[in-house]
C-alpha cells in the first residue's frame, strides 16, 4: 500500500493511472473502490484543490478509455466520478482547509443525509424499488428450499424498509474510509504517526447524542416512523468511529502493545453485532463523560 501511494506522488499521471485502474478494478472486486478514491484524496491533501480536481478529470478520462474497451462502453467512468472521485475530492477539501478530522466526518455524514434525501425525492417508494431489486435473491433463496415463500417475502419487505438508510450511511462510510486511508498514506509519507495522533483526538459534538436519544424516542413512539429510523442509521457509524478514536486513545494513553487493537479489529468481524454495540455504546458515552481524558488524569505521574 505505501508503495502505491508512493508510485501516486511521483506525479498527476501516475495518480491517475492508479486511480483509474482501481476503479476499473472494482467492477470486479468492490473493496478496490476504496484505494481509488483514496489515492484522490491523497493527492488533494498533499497536493492541493487544483492538483486533486486535474488528477479525477485525468482519471476520468483514462478509465473511460479502459471501460470502453473492457465493456464497450465509456458510461462507467461517469460513475466513478459522481460516486468514487468527487466525494474524496470534496471531503479531502475540507479536511485541507478546516484541518479538523472532526468536522470532516460530520461533512461525509451530510453527504449521507443528502444522498438520503436524493432517493427519497427520486423515487416514490424506495421500498418498493429495493424489494424489486431484491427479487432474484428472494427467489433463488425459494428456489434453493432456504426459506419459505412467505418467509422469504416477509424477509425482503422488512430489509426494503431499512435499506435507503443502510445504503446512505454505507456510501459515506465508504468516503470516509477512502479519506483515512489517503491521510494515512500522506502520514506514512511525509508525517510518520500523524494520522494516528489525529484520530486519537478525534472528538464529535454532544448534539449527535442528542439527536440519537431524540431519534430512539422518536422510534419507539412511533415505531412506523421510517425517516426517523433512517436518520438513526445515518447516525451509527459516527458514533462507531467515536468509539474505535476512544479505544486508540485508550490504548495510546496506557501504552498497551497494538495486539489490543488487533484484537478489538477482530472481534469486530467475528463478534458482529455485538462488539460494534459495545464500541458505539463507548463512543455514545464518551460524548458526555470524556472517556480519555479521565484515563489520561488517572495514567499520569503522581495521580
Amino acid at each position: 500500500m505505501r508503495s502505491l501511494a508512493g508510485f501516486a506522488m511521483q506525479g498527476r499521471s501516475q495518480a491517475a493511472l492508479a486511480a483509474a485502474g482501481a476503479a476499473v478494478l472494482s467492477l470486479m472486486l468492490p473493496l478496490v473502490a476504496v484505494i481509488s478514491s483514496a489515492v484522490v484524496a491523497l493527492a488533494t491533501l498533499r497536493q492541493g484543490v487544483r492538483e486533486g480536481l486535474m488528477v479525477a478529470g485525468i482519471s476520468a478520462l483514462g478509465s473511460g478509455a479502459l471501460a470502453w474497451l473492457a465493456l464497450g462502453s465509456p458510461w462507467p467512468a461517469l460513475g466513478f466520478l459522481m460516486v468514487l472521485w468527487a466525494p474524496a475530492w470534496a471531503l479531502a477539501l475540507l479536511l485541507r482547509t478546516s484541518r479538523s478530522l472532526s468536522l470532516t466526518v460530520l461533512g461525509a455524514a451530510l453527504l449521507g443525509l443528502l444522498i438520503l434525501v436524493g432517493i427519497h425525492l427520486g423515487t416514490a417508494d424506495p421500498a418498493a424499488l429495493w424489494s424489486q431489486l431484491m427479487e432474484p435473491l428472494r427467489a433463488g433463496l425459494v428456489e434453493g428450499g432456504t426459506l419459505a415463500e412467505a418467509d422469504s417475502r416477509a424477509l425482503v419487505e422488512a430489509l426494503a424498509r431499512w435499506m435507503t438508510g443502510a445504503f446512505a450511511a454505507s456510501l459515506y462510510v465508504q468516503f470516509l474510509l477512502a479519506l483515512f486511508l489517503g491521510r494515512w498514506w500522506q502520514a506514512v509519507l511525509y508525517n510518520p504517526g500523524g494520522f494516528g495522533a489525529e484520530f486519537r483526538e478525534l472528538r464529535l459534538p454532544q448534539g449527535i447524542g442528542f439527536a440519537a436519544l431524540a431519534l430512539i424516542g422518536l422510534r419507539l413512539w412511533q415505531p412506523e416512523s421510517l425517516w426517523g429510523f433512517e436518520l438513526l442509521l445515518l447516525l451509527v457509524p459516527l458514533l462507531l468511529i467515536q468509539g474505535l478514536a476512544v479505544a486508540h486513545g485508550v490504548r495510546h494513553t496506557l501504552g498497551a502493545g497494538a495486539g489490543w487493537l488487533i484484537a478489538l479489529y477482530v472481534l469486530l468481524v467475528v463478534a458482529m453485532p455485538y462488539a460494534e454495540v459495545l464500541v458505539l455504546g463507548l463512543g455514545f458515552a464518551d460524548l458526555w463523560l470524556d472517556v480519555r481524558a479521565r484515563v489520561a488524569r488517572r495514567a499520569a505521574p503522581g495521580s
